[in-house]
C-alpha cells in the first residue's frame, strides 16, 4: 500500500498498466455490475443541476426509468447510485454509432452544455475509492473486471501506460495537484528501486 495523505492506493496503481480499449469492451463498465454508478453527496445536487441539459441525450427507456426510479437511488450495499434498466445498463448510458455505451452526462460535458464531466466513480473506474470505518482514511484499489477489461490491460502493456498515468485527470479532480505529484514522485522512487 501507499500512503499519500489520507489516502492508502494499492500498488498496483504504480505497477499495473491500464488503458481503455471500448472498441473491444464496447463500454461495459456502463453496463456491468451489482448497481448503478456511486455517487456522494455532493454528486446528488450536480446531477439535479444538470439534469435538463442531460435529458436530451437520453434515450426514451432511460427516461422512463428515471420518472418511476428517479435521478438516483439508494441501495443498501452501495449506498447513493445511478438508476439501471433492469439491474444492467446506467439510465445515463448512451449508444454511440458503434454500439459503444458512453455516459449522457459525459457528452453533455463535451458538447458544452454542462460544466461538470460525471460522476467521479466512473470518472476513476477501474480504480475503486472507498472510505474506511474511521470515516477519514480513503482506501483507492485498482479493480479491472476479470472479463470485461482485459482489451484494457493488454493495451496499457502494449502501450506502457501504467494506472495512475491514464488517471492523471480523475485522480487530480478527485484528490487534488499536490497529491498526484506526490503519487508521480513515489511512482518514480519505486520505478528507480527496480
Amino acid at each position: 500500500m501507499i500512503a499519500i495523505e489520507n489516502v492508502l492506493l494499492s500498488d498496483q496503481i504504480i505497477s499495473e498498466q491500464f488503458v481503455c480499449d471500448l472498441s473491444k469492451c464496447k463500454g461495459a463498465c456502463c453496463v456491468d455490475g451489482d448497481a448503478g454508478a456511486p455517487l456522494d453527496r455532493a454528486e446528488l445536487k450536480e446531477i439535479d443541476a444538470v439534469f435538463d441539459k442531460v435529458l436530451p441525450y437520453l434515450n426514451e427507456i432511460s427516461k422512463k426509468e428515471i420518472e418511476q426510479q428517479g435521478r438516483f437511488v439508494y441501495d443498501k450495499e452501495f449506498g447513493w447510485v445511478t438508476p439501471t434498466i433492469k439491474s444492467k445498463i446506467c439510465v445515463y448510458g448512451i449508444f454511440d454509432s458503434k454500439g459503444i455505451v458512453k455516459c449522457g452526462i459525459e457528452q453533455a460535458y463535451l458538447d458544452g452544455k454542462i460544466n461538470w464531466k460525471k460522476p467521479i466513480s466512473c470518472h476513476l473506474f477501474p480504480v475503486i475509492v472507498k472510505k474506511s470505518k474511521d470515516g477519514i482514511t480513503e482506501l483507492a484499489n485498482y479493480e479491472p473486471r476479470e472479463d470485461n477489461c482485459k482489451a484494457a490491460c493488454s493495451l496499457g502493456k502494449k502501450l506502457k501506460v501504467p494506472v495512475y498515468e491514464f488517471l492523471k485527470e480523475p485522480l487530480i479532480r478527485k484528490f487534488g495537484k499536490e497529491f498526484y505529484t506526490a503519487l508521480v514522485a513515489t511512482a518514480n522512487h519505486l520505478n528507480s528501486k527496480k
